[in-house]
């Protein structure tokens, strides 16, 4: 069983991914999701064509000659606010030469905060304050400290400022107040699955990406999945959840340092999405770990082979790196048996290493699958980004959950308030 699509592929072992007594098919799953749609359950599913949003930066940014001229975009937001688009600026920043830099705020750790507040400067930094809510701890402190260290007057240095936030959210509010440029964010995207949203796309843009494209890319995906055209992924999904106890934690292997920040965002997505209570009232999910090759070979992979047999394994390879550099051919005296690779290409090395491993984990049926992606860009990444959000979705139906909520991490910030209002 094979899954295509335009530069990305993905191949199921046939064996491990079986499907066995599935109540409902293929097309009444894909019919749920697409009332999810038409109903408005979730707002993600519309981001990817929405042109009026790029239509208003492209503008905004034309007559906004300090934007043109800023070198530094500060990223101020935590989790879904942040983790996409630091994904996708990781995999794409090596193709971006003279992009402006991205630096991201998004943690209440007092050495970072202090270590990024040294590299930006009023007269060459803009602001971009993102929360969904809009009163976000982490956020909210953080931006206090950044005007306090710039020193910036909030009636006079508006073009500093840009905030994304819900509309009608005391950020907006703070912002239509002293005249900052407001973006919003649909009141149903929720913040794990804003990538594409204003969230995403007002920073990239800046920065210097390809935003029509990403979108382009999700847009491909999305109506293969509403077009009944990616059986595999909702089977994927299927054998997840049909195997929720024998299988509970879930591993994505990729195979490149690039994709170390497109994990986390996957981490988040899987586990704030899938960790909660069914209808009936059982308490579900998976596990999600993100791991990077070849580096976690010499780490993880012992656990894998050897530990308890409770995980699934996604294997991600870049087809093609654009890069030719080569293991010069070198012979060392006592290292003889290292020279079997010189003189092939880097790209060879690493992906030989995926399939090695997979091969290996097979081999102990471990259940394994294979996403390669043949290049990274902006198209690619917003269907392999799209990829993720659907998967995501069709697992949350199957396990009878809310997908979009997060009510567990609700509880947390009212106990944090609790303990400051306490003292």
């Amino acid at each position: 069983m094979t899954y295509k699509l335009k530069g990305v592929f993905m191949v199921v072992n046939e064996s491990d991914f079986k499907v066995e007594g599935v109540k409902q098919d293929y097309k009444q799953i894909v019919d749920a999701i697409y009332k999810e749609k038409v109903e408005g359950i979730s707002g993600y599913f519309e981001l990817p064509y929405d042109a009026n949003e790029i239509e208003d930066l492209k503008k905004y940014y034309k007559q906004t000659p300090f934007l043109q001229m800023v070198q530094k975009i500060a990223v101020v937001g935590i989790g879904g606010s942040s983790l996409g688009t630091k994904a996708i600026k990781a995999m794409l920043e090596h193709k971006n030469p003279t992009g402006k830099e991205l630096i991201f705020f998004e943690n209440s750790d007092p050495i970072d905060i202090d270590k990024k507040l040294q590299t930006i400067d009023k007269n060459n930094s803009v602001i971009l304050l993102i929360s969904k809510s809009g009163s976000t701890i982490e956020t909210i402190s953080i931006f206090k400290t950044i005007v306090s260290h710039l020193e910036i007057d909030l009636n006079q240095d508006t073009q500093n400022i840009i905030t994304i936030t819900d509309k009608d959210s005391p950020l907006d509010k703070l912002a239509h107040k002293h005249g900052f440029k407001r973006f919003e964010i649909a009141k149903n995207v929720g913040g794990r699955f804003s990538v594409l949203s204003a969230v995403g796309i007002v920073p990239l843009f800046l920065g210097g990406y390809d935003v029509e494209s990403l979108l382009e890319g999700a847009k491909e995906e999305m109506d293969k999945f509403f077009a009944y055209e990616c059986e595999a992924l909702v089977n994927k999904a299927i054998f997840f959840t049909q195997n929720k106890e024998k299988y509970p934690i879930h591993v994505v292997f990729a195979y490149s340092s690039v994709l170390k920040s497109f994990l986390k965002w996957y981490i988040q997505l899987w586990g704030e999405s899938l960790g909660k209570i069914d209808k009936a009232g059982n308490h579900v999910g998976f596990t999600p770990v993100g791991l990077i090759g070849s580096v976690d070979q010499h780490s993880f992979l012992q656990l894998i082979c050897d530990g308890p047999q409770d995980k699934i394994v996604t294997f991600i390879q870049i087809e093609n790196f654009e890069n030719s550099l080569k293991v010069p051919e070198i012979k060392l005296e006592f290292l003889e048996k290292t020279d079997y690779i010189n003189s092939h290409s880097f790209q060879t090395l690493i992906n030989s290493q995926a399939k090695a491993t997979m091969q290996s984990l097979k081999e102990q049926n471990i259940p394994v699958d294979s996403i390669v992606v043949e290049n990274l860009c902006e198209k690619e990444i917003g269907k392999l980004i799209t990829y993720y959000e659907l998967l995501t979705s069709v697992s949350g139906y199957l396990l009878q959950i809310d997908s979009y909520n997060q009510p567990g991490v609700e509880k947390g910030k009212t106990i944090l308030r609790g303990m400051f209002d306490d003292r």
